[in-house]
């Protein structure tokens, strides 16, 4: 029905620029449709995967599912960076069920921020000699649990019966 007009390959930088401050402005859809515009020329632009990657985690609270994002993370250079942004995407969904105020929401917030935390335990296990952020999220992590007092959910024990 339509095509898809292309941006050119000198219109990334200023398209990279877009995407983000879509993002600033809480509209994340549209800084998806310009990650995916600069992917087409540009597959490998870090920049622009990242962006998108959190784009996509900025419309968790809309139901986006966790899988749409994690298909980018193989396309990421580093064994940093895939691990970061692992925990980011954990880290984001966690704050979406807290958000949402479903039951059960806290139980399985805690389990989104633990899985979190391991991945960014993982990231602090190679992260560059200057970099800190993985440690700073895993705080931020420990702070919401503590801070929303979250727990793990209680393993359910088979009721015994007598005959």
């Amino acid at each position: 029905m339509f095509e898809l007009k292309p941006i050119r390959k000198e219109a990334v930088p200023n398209a990279l620029k877009k995407a983000e401050l879509y993002r600033l402005l809480n509209e994340p859809a549209q800084a998806e449709s310009i990650c995916y515009d600069i992917l087409e020329v540009d597959p490998k632009n870090q920049q622009a995967l990242i962006t998108l990657l959190l784009a996509l985690t900025d419309q968790f609270d809309r139901g986006l599912p966790v899988t749409r994002p994690q298909e980018l993370l193989p396309r990421l250079h580093g064994e940093y960076e895939q691990a970061y942004y692992a925990g980011i995407i954990y880290e984001r969904k966690a704050w979406a069920q807290l958000n949402g105020e479903l039951p059960g929401g806290g139980f399985v917030a805690y389990e989104l921020l633990r899985e979190a935390m391991f991945w960014y335990e993982r990231a602090e296990a190679v992260r560059p000699p200057d970099n800190d952020d993985a440690m700073l999220r895993w705080n931020a992590c420990v702070r919401t649990i503590t801070a929303r007092r979250l727990e793990a959910r209680l393993e359910e024990k088979p009721i015994l019966t007598s005959e």
